[in-house]
């Protein structure tokens, strides 16, 4: 595609250029390139750089990957200094240059954000969510995994100013005890994907407010929640009619007791019956799975 235009330019004399550019190459032609190769195209000449600055300063999304990992701090900084429009903005693992001074900018200039990528994004600060709270009164989903800055203050602002979000990913958020999932959980009770994943100091009272707050939940994950027992289980099955999937695996506390329940309900669980992880422990020992047939 960038060949194309390219060699249009030159066949052409520029007539590309000519089309009207907030209304035909910006929505229904640049759109369809993937960033990296219109940075490139700045390359072509100085009314190609003024057209994908144009595009920068209008463009609704904003992905790090299309680019590489190795994004130079100045670069990000230079491509959406202009823009404050932006809807969604996904920057996982960007640890090795996003601090709050990259960050901060873009979020205050841009109030429209639904959705927000920030795993692995180690080197921010507590203020960064703190700014996005009070930026993004739309934010829909939030992704904070492996961001061990996360604090009860910050997530409380969170709690405070965004109160539609849907999604928010927690996932080895390590200083998060049951109050602050609690107080998130209160105030957000549109929630339909949460993740507490990889997290010690979450257990059944966090579990069982998200329950009660949280009737339209569809997708939890409590991976590695040593904290979680049986009776949290039986309070989500009771308050969570739209409970869709079920993460419990390395939960050591949770029997099949619990969650017979929901299994028997379609909802999808991330460890087997007993019955059938023997078999496959058996399977393991003697090399070969036997072939059973029960009837219920």
């Amino acid at each position: 595609a960038l060949w194309c235009l390219m060699m249009s330019v030159t066949t052409t004399r520029g007539c590309l250029l000519d089309l009207p550019w907030e209304d035909i190459l910006v929505p229904h032609i640049l759109c369809h390139l993937p960033l990296q190769q219109l940075l490139s195209l700045q390359r072509v000449s100085k009314s190609f750089q003024s057209l994908i600055q144009l595009y920068l300063a209008n463009m609704r999304c904003f992905d790090s990957s299309q680019i590489g990992p190795a994004i130079p701090r100045a670069a990000f900084v230079n491509l959406l200094k202009d823009n404050e429009v932006l809807q969604q903005l996904a920057l996982q693992n960007c640890s090795d240059w996003l601090t709050d001074r990259e960050l901060l900018p873009v979020i205050g200039q841009n109030h429209h954000l639904h959705q927000i990528q920030l795993k692995g994004c180690a080197q921010l600060s507590r203020h960064a969510l703190v700014a996005i709270s009070l930026s993004c009164p739309n934010l829909r989903q939030l992704s904070l995994a492996h961001c061990e800055w996360v604090d009860s203050l910050s997530l409380r602002s969170l709690a405070d100013h965004c109160k539609a979000l849907e999604a928010v990913d927690l996932t080895a958020c390590r200083q998060l005890k049951d109050e602050a999932i609690c107080y998130l959980v209160q105030k957000c009770s549109r929630l339909k994907s949460l993740s507490l994943a990889v997290n010690a100091n979450v257990g059944d009272v966090a579990v069982e407010e998200t329950a009660k707050c949280c009737p339209e939940l569809e997708h939890l994950d409590l991976t590695g929640c040593l904290r979680v027992k049986n009776d949290s289980i039986r309070v989500l099955a009771e308050y969570c009619p739209k409970l869709r999937s079920l993460k419990v695996k390395h939960c050591h506390n949770v029997a099949e007791s619990s969650l017979s329940i929901l299994r028997s309900r379609g909802v999808e669980l991330d460890v087997e019956p007993p019955l059938q992880r023997a078999l496959v422990l058996l399977q393991d020992v003697v090399g070969f799975a036997p072939f059973i047939n029960l009837q219920i």
